[in-house]
C-alpha cells in the first residue's frame, strides 16, 4: 500500500507552516485546510507532491498571516511565538534549529508576509525561486529580489553569536540552580548586565510585564518580586525548546512559562518568556519538526 504524499510530508509541512506563523495551532489549522484542498486535487496533474503540497500550505499560511497580522494589533502587552517541545535531535540540524530559535522568529515577525515565506522557503527549506514564485503569486526575478532584502533584513537584526548547545545548557544549568534556591547573587551572575527580558501573558497572566525589562538589576527584581507574589515558590527546568535548550516553570506540576534565551560570552543576554496558557497548552507534546 502506498503512503499519501501527505503523510509522506507532513512534518515537513508542519514545519513550514511553523516557521511561517509562530504558532502551532495556526499551524495545524493550515495543515487541515490544506488536507482538505489535497484531497480534491487531481493527481494526474501534480508532478512533484512535495513541491505542491508545499505550495499549499506556504498560500494557506499566508492568508492565516494577514488574519493574524489583524489579531496580534489588538494583542496585549509584547507578542512572541508560540513555543514548541523539541527534541535533542533538532539541534543536531543547525540551520533548521536557528530558524526556529525565539530570536529569529521575532525577527521574522518584522517582515511582510511575502517576504517572510520567501526567507523561510528559500533560506530554510531550499525551494527553487520559480516554486518560490508560484507559492506567493510573484515572479522569480521579484522572489530573487524580496530573498536578498529578507535576507539582510534577518541577519541585521538577529544575534550574530551561535553558541552550542552544550555551552547554553550548562550556563541554563546555572540560571536554573539560582532560580530554584532563590539565590539572587547567583542569578545576576549568570545574566549578562545589559541582559533584554521580554515576556507574553497575553493580558491573561498578572504580573507578566507588558514591556521588556533591561538590565540584570532589574530583571532580577522583577523576578524576587514574582516569587514573593506567587507564594508557591515556582520550580525551574531544563527543557529543549525551539531547537535549543530552555527553561519549563512549573506551579504545582503545572507549566506556567516557558523561558526561551541567547548566550553569549557565559551569559544570558537576552529572555523570551512566554506564559500566556493559550500558547502552552501544547507545550507535552513534541513538535513534528523536519526539513
Amino acid at each position: 500500500m502506498t503512503t499519501d504524499p501527505f503523510v509522506t510530508h507532513r512534518n515537513l509541512l508542519f514545519t513550514v507552516a511553523y516557521e511561517l506563523l509562530g504558532s502551532a495551532a495556526d499551524a495545524e489549522d493550515v495543515l487541515q485546510e490544506s488536507w482538505l484542498r489535497w484531497a480534491s486535487a487531481d493527481r494526474a496533474e501534480v508532478r512533484d507532491a512535495r513541491a505542491y503540497l508545499v505550495r499549499i500550505v506556504t498560500r494557506q499560511s499566508l492568508n492565516h498571516l494577514r488574519t493574524l497580522s489583524r489579531r496580534r494589533e489588538d494583542y496585549v502587552g509584547e507578542w512572541l511565538p508560540e513555543p514548541v517541545l523539541t527534541s535533542p535531535d533538532v539541534a543536531a540540524d543547525v540551520e533548521l534549529a536557528e530558524s526556529l530559535s525565539m530570536a529569529t522568529l521575532t525577527v521574522l515577525e518584522t517582515l511582510g508576509p511575502a517576504e517572510r515565506a520567501v526567507f523561510v522557503l528559500r533560506e530554510v527549506f531550499d525551494v527553487p525561486y520559480d516554486e518560490i514564485a508560484d507559492a506567493v503569486g510573484k515572479s522569480p526575478a521579484a522572489v530573487r529580489q524580496i530573498a536578498h532584502r529578507a535576507k539582510e533584513h534577518v541577519a541585521a537584526r538577529r544575534p550574530r553569536v551561535h553558541v552550542a548547545p552544550s555551552e547554553q545548557e550548562q550556563v541554563l544549568e546555572r540560571f536554573i540552580t539560582a532560580f530554584n534556591t532563590g539565590e539572587l547573587q547567583g542569578l545576576m551572575d549568570v545574566l549578562a548586565p545589559d541582559v533584554v527580558a521580554i515576556a507574553d501573558g497575553g493580558g491573561k497572566v498578572r504580573g507578566a510585564a507588558r514591556r521588556p525589562i533591561v538590565g540584570a538589576g532589574k530583571l532580577v527584581a522583577y523576578l524576587r518580586g514574582g516569587l514573593e507574589k506567587w507564594g508557591v515558590r515556582p520550580v525551574a527546568r531544563l527543557a529543549w525548546v525551539n531547537g535549543a535548550p530552555g527553561v519549563r516553570v512549573e506551579l504545582d506540576g503545572e507549566v506556567a512559562a516557558v523561558l526561551s534565551v541567547t548566550v553569549e560570552d557565559g551569559r544570558v543576554t537576552r529572555v523570551y518568556s512566554v506564559a500566556n496558557p493559550d500558547k502552552l497548552a501544547r507545550i507535552d507534546a513534541e513538535a513534528p519538526l523536519e526539513r
